[in-house]
């Protein structure tokens, strides 16, 4: 038996919720183009995504811990992998479209440049006086006119859903995409925001423990994770690997069911019945339970002080700051020294932008190589 795109998108009308953003609603593409055989044009984002150089990319990109402190740790890539996973089982728990919600997971960190939030910061102020920098612009910049792979048009020419999706990241519109509903979007671009959310305090507690730079007695600090650990008979002061597994593997379970329940339920009392309805709704219809909200906020808390202002954590920020500084600094005074490729866009683009998106599409490692070829 076959399955083509017309069959497909006739049972995701069939079985998809009624809020959910169905592939034959879609507001189409910019650039017109013919839809796959086989495959439903949500699908075709997501695959197109797979395919990009952006997306290979976040394998060497900073998350908490640089891609040289050890082959453990989470990256880019594969944070971007747990969201994915994270945004499907809230997706498929709810009736929505999980092919939306996949693709827009995966292209959500596609504009981080490297050393992660820092580079962000740096090149934010860098930029400051030609347009600033934010890492959901840089991700719509990269899929609608960065990556070229088309003979018709520049960027992947993705549909109007998956675009809104990575706009409408963090609740802040990027300032290239102009949506008909600002700060909402679909309720499946609302999981992929939470289940960023949830990931990510979920792996750095975990790469935290593993490094040593949290120590598993510091956990009772925070009551929800001594809670957990006390129900799953875990001795935070004999803490072993399989403990630490054990623990993060139900942080991440209790967050996920909180956030099913809690969406399903304000979905349920606001009465919406479209994906229309959901961008219309005044407020984010996907949401934690009071209880888990309080949870995840003291759990945040806890890793900015412990984690992200750790000696060790900042030392290597300085570090990032230094090299991104450097070659922007060598960059813009001596144009002559960067890739033809990017010289050819400084005309159009000007001097500053076509800088930043080239050190922006940087690995860590490409990075560090790129600073040490200046050194004197």
């Amino acid at each position: 038996m076959l399955f083509p795109r017309e069959r497909l998108l006739a049972l995701e009308a069939e079985r998809l919720a009624p809020y959910a953003q169905k592939a034959k609603d879609t507001r189409g593409r910019e650039h017109p183009e013919p839809e796959s055989a086989y495959r439903t044009p949500y699908q075709k984002d997501r695959d197109r995504i797979l395919h990009t150089t952006a997306f290979r990319r976040l394998e060497y990109k900073t998350q908490v811990f640089p891609n040289w402190a050890g082959d453990y740790y989470r990256t880019r890539l594969t944070h971007t992998l747990e969201v994915a996973q994270v945004s499907r089982s809230i997706a498929r728990a709810l009736g929505l479209n999980e092919d939306l919600t996949e693709a827009i997971a995966l292209s959500h960190d596609l504009g981080h440049p490297p050393f992660g939030h820092t580079g962000e910061k740096v090149l934010d102020n860098l930029m400051r006086d030609h347009g600033g920098f934010e890492h959901n612009a840089q991700a719509l910049r990269l899929l609608t006119q960065l990556e070229e792979r088309y003979p018709g048009f520049k960027g992947l020419n993705l549909t109007y859903e998956v675009r809104e999706g990575i706009a409408t990241h963090e609740a802040a519109y990027a300032p290239t995409f102009k949506p008909e509903y600002p700060g909402r979007g679909t309720l499946e671009a609302q999981v992929v925001d939470l289940s960023d959310a949830i990931a990510y305090v979920a792996h750095d507690l975990d790469d935290g423990l593993r490094s040593g730079l949290l120590r598993p007695e510091e956990l009772s600090e925070v009551a929800f994770l001594q809670d957990l650990a006390r129900e799953e008979g875990l001795d935070l002061l004999r803490f072993s690997e399989l403990s630490r597994r054990v623990l993060v593997r139900q942080v991440l379970g209790f967050l996920i069911t909180a956030a099913i329940g809690a969406t399903h339920a304000r979905v349920e009392g606001a009465g919406v019945e479209s994906a229309e309805g959901v961008r219309q709704h005044p407020e984010r219809l996907a949401a934690l339970t009071p209880e888990a909200e309080k949870a995840h906020r003291e759990l945040k808390a806890f890793l900015l002080e412990r984690l992200y202002r750790h000696p060790e954590v900042l030392r290597e920020r300085r570090k990032a700051e230094a090299v991104l500084e450097g070659l922007f600094s060598a960059y813009t005074r001596y144009p002559e020294i960067l890739p033809k490729g990017v010289q050819v866009r400084i005309p159009e683009e000007g001097l500053y932008r076509a800088v930043c998106d080239y050190i922006a599409g940087m690995t860590d490692r490409f990075a560090l190589e790129a600073y040490r070829q200046l050194a004197p």
